[in-house]
């Protein structure tokens, strides 16, 4: 089996147990092999759901979100330089 066929097949795992389920699988619904292979191909399990398409990833992270405002204050000290600096 290749690499994409053992991704999609854990994608399957999972959708197939949300529409048995009809709510977002949870770790203890799957033995604990097909956990470990899940996440081996999925990775952490709220990014497994994301890649399954079962949960939508958060619309910016807090890592994201930190680099932005320091992207910003940096910006400003350098207008804030050049006005003072002429």
């Amino acid at each position: 089996m290749s690499a994409d066929e053992k991704y999609e097949k854990a994608v399957a795992l999972l959708c197939d147990k949300y529409n048995e389920l009809g709510a977002l699988p949870k770790r203890s619904d799957f033995s604990p092999d097909e956990v470990c292979f899940i996440k081996q191909k999925l990775g952490p399990w709220t990014r497994a759901l994301e890649a399954a398409g079962l949960k939508e990833p958060p619309k910016i992270t807090a890592k994201e979100k930190s680099r932005l405002k320091r992207e910003r204050s940096h910006r400003r000290r350098k207008a804030a330089n050049r006005i003072t600096n002429g």
